[in-house]
């Protein structure tokens, strides 16, 4: 399996998070609502996710080992620094809870920003 493809949706004035990408496999399957978040800590990707009853999120895709984890923040990286000339560190060690207090940040911050320039798939040219 090979990224071909990523776009980028940079956020501006929201303090975490950095922007969005949209990533396709093998030219033919599109994950998009890919948050690239930054911490003091570092950036990391959160994948697209929803709120369970009990409030916390849970991931709707995401990589299954950390080879392709690092495959996909590779290519989101390397996509977000070249359209936005901002280069993003990468996380040092960040344990599950410290991540998950900054994806909820971030979903509390999202409320603020317009996502109306995300593309669906069928704008993305799928």
């Amino acid at each position: 399996m090979q990224v071909t493809e990523v776009k980028i949706t940079p956020v501006n004035n929201v303090s975490k998070l950095k922007g969005f990408a949209s990533v396709v496999f093998d030219n033919c399957f599109i994950v998009t609502d890919i948050k690239i978040i930054q911490t003091p800590n570092g950036a990391f990707l959160s994948m697209p996710s929803k709120k369970s009853r009990n409030g916390r999120f849970r991931d709707v895709a995401h990589p299954l080992n950390m080879e392709t984890r690092l495959m996909i923040e590779n290519k989101v990286f390397e996509e977000f620094e070249r359209v936005t000339g901002e280069k993003l560190e990468r996380k040092k060690v960040l344990n599950k809870e410290e991540e998950e207090k900054a994806v909820e940040e971030v979903e509390k911050e999202e409320e603020k920003v317009d996502t109306s320039d995300l593309l669906t798939a069928k704008e993305f040219g799928y």
